[in-house]
């Protein structure tokens, strides 16, 4: 029997735990309580005008130009991430010939392009995260893949999809703008493109736009800084892989510890005269146990062995059941803890409610996080640094980590962790960061800040979209996002949304982006074959999903008001509709794939107009 099915129980069969619920559940309480803050979004500055120089390319040569196009497609993809990759391979599967992604990187891989930090990592396990593999006939070297590796198989999918022939990279959107007589988009560029395009698709993900901090003062700053997803090796010397050489000389100063610095920091740890970590939150750190692919394993793959664990994951991250976890990682432990859980419950021969189902998954997240701040002190040498790394929420209020390093980094003598108590830094000087009276002089700031999310969809975009009678998605949306199963807006034609507009978000992104790819397939085949010019949702189908998004998102609205403040809730403020879980089907991911294919299957293309 595993620790997970080692359920204590009383004579009558209630379970008997080694905590106390209600005291987490105020620890909880308070930690986020400290950590509300009212500005929410506004507490970070946009990356304009003096602070654009943390969103410029230092992976190209500059000086690149070309001639401008003034031509007509068929379909423009917005994004060179696996979102557009996808949505370029199942296209070219359909037939499309006429397709041409634009990206303002210098190549494929979205995320992936631009994070190179050293040691950026998938932490989802690299055989159902990485896209296509049977399609492309790749395995990858390990269960969780490198950066470099990941970014090389962006590559592999746009090569034998065929997808570099007409694409445009270093460009930039200025605007969509619908031309109702041609009945087609008018794509304006920063290269001075005029391009006609029948359909777009909107792939820009919600993972490009680094977000900075408004600290007072950090235009002050006279060291040097930069955005860890525009990694200055120059500065830093070495590679993905550390040896940051350059620094042996250095003060450096880390402001986040999410996913990022969860990576990073051991290198930094490694090579900086001194390193200073800023923490807000501390991250949720499980162990990582990483390891080689065997390759006997590999020989056993049957067809369809992707799609399937892909499947198997889903379900089990978002709460259901299988016979087997085939993954078997820190993301579904939570499960395997609720199934021990249920299983004693069980032994009682009573029916077990949907509100028991949930009183015991919050129970299993108890134990789990109880697993992970036990961690903590098993690892962390010094008390006081222990207990301010341990995170207090539950664990899929923040998107959880895992790493082998980043723990033992605070036991060097060179490291100092710096508790904000959730309140952030208090200002910037020109020699350093200021925080509870206390000047920490550095040579160099390094924002692991992330990405914008919770900002309007259009700033993120970095362009307007123009539709039919000349009015933006902005206005459109200024209320509230306005779909039909977060695809496509009526008065918007032939243009459709990947990412996190109105659908289901998955653990595995690349999981929902794959099925996003083959819907918007399905909707252009349906269009083509009907030798229909426009495609769009009536108002009334989009009025009637907006209801359903609602009324769905009442399932999450207890859980994600009672997180910790961060990018899945809005900064706390999950009521106002934005954050990476804001206006999302709250029925989960299972069953909104169940409810597109089934749209799909009748035939009825119900709630689009074509014409």
């Amino acid at each position: 029997m595993s620790d997970a099915e080692k359920v204590p129980t009383t004579g009558n069969g209630q379970q008997e735990f080694d905590f106390d619920p209600e005291t987490l559940r105020a620890k909880y309480r308070e930690e986020r309580d400290k950590r509300l803050r009212p500005d929410g979004n506004e507490q970070y500055v946009e990356v304009n005008g003096d602070f654009s120089r943390y969103v410029d390319d230092p992976y190209v040569d500059h000086g690149f130009t070309r001639p401008p196009l003034n031509d007509a497609v068929d379909v423009v993809i917005i994004g060179g991430g696996f979102g557009g990759l996808l949505a370029g391979a199942r296209l070219r599967e359909a037939g499309v010939k006429d397709i041409r992604v634009i990206e303002k990187g210098g190549d494929f891989g979205g995320t992936w392009y631009w994070n190179r930090y050293p040691g950026a990592q998938c932490d989802i396990e690299s055989y159902i995260y990485l896209p296509l593999l049977e399609e492309t006939g790749y395995i990858p070297k390990e269960k969780y893949s490198y950066a470099p590796e990941i970014l090389a198989h962006a590559r592999r999918i746009g090569e034998q999809f065929d997808l570099y022939r007409d694409a445009c990279f270093q460009t930039q959107i200025k605007a969509l703008t619908w031309s109702e007589d041609e009945c087609r988009w008018i794509v304006t560029t920063n290269r001075d493109d005029r391009m006609r395009a029948r359909f777009v698709i909107m792939s820009n993900g919600p993972l490009n736009r680094p977000k900075l901090p408004a600290i007072p003062g950090i235009d002050t700053f006279k060291g040097h800084t930069f955005h860890t997803s525009r990694w200055d090796y120059g500065y830093t010397g070495g590679d993905t892989n550390g040896n940051l050489h350059k620094l042996g000389d250095k003060r450096v100063a880390v402001i986040g510890t999410g996913a990022t610095a969860v990576q990073c920091v051991q290198f930094l740890a490694k090579y900086a005269k001194h390193l200073y970590v800023f923490q807000r939150t501390p991250s949720s750190i499980d162990e990582r146990g990483n390891r080689p692919t065997d390759p006997k394993w590999v020989k056993t793959l049957k067809q369809g062995w992707q799609k399937h664990r892909m499947e198997n994951f889903n379900v089990l991250v978002t709460g259901g059941f299988q016979d087997q976890d085939l993954v078997n990682d820190g993301w579904t432990d939570i499960i395997r803890n609720l199934g021990g859980l249920l299983i004693a419950r069980n032994n009682t021969n009573s029916a077990v409610s949907p509100e028991e189902i949930m009183r015991l998954a919050e129970i299993a997240d108890f134990k789990k996080m109880n697993q992970i701040r036990a961690r903590v002190d098993a690892v962390v040498k010094d008390k006081r640094t222990a207990e301010a790394l341990k995170p207090w929420y539950r664990q899929f209020c923040k998107r959880p980590t895992f790493n082998d390093e980043y723990l033992p980094a605070f036991n060097r003598p060179n490291v100092t962790l710096v508790d904000t108590m959730g309140r952030g830094v208090d200002r910037i000087t020109e020699r350093g960061l200021v925080f509870d009276g206390v000047e920490y002089e550095v040579d160099c700031i390094i924002f692991a800040t992330g990405f914008e999310v919770g900002t309007a969809y259009t700033r993120r975009a970095g362009f307007e979209v123009y539709g039919r009678d000349g009015k933006s998605l902005t206005d459109n949306w200024a209320n509230g996002v306005k779909t039909l199963h977060g695809f496509c807006s009526a008065g918007f034609p032939n243009c459709f949304h990947m990412g996190i507009t109105q659908n289901a978000l998955t653990a595995n992104f690349p999981h929902m982006l794959e099925e996003q790819a083959r819907h918007i397939t399905a909707l252009i085949q349906h269009a083509k074959s009907q030798e229909a010019r426009c495609i769009e949702p009536t108002a009334e189908a989009e009025a009637e999903w907006v209801a359903t998004i609602k009324e769905k998102a009442m399932n999450n609205q207890d859980f994600l008001e009672a997180c910790t403040p961060g990018y899945y809730n809005n900064e706390g403020k999950p009521q106002k509709g934005f954050g990476l879980a804001g206006e999302l089907y709250g029925g989960g991911p299972v069953e909104f794939h169940e409810l597109i294919r089934k749209w799909r299957e009748s035939g009825e293309m119900k709630g689009l107009r074509f014409s």
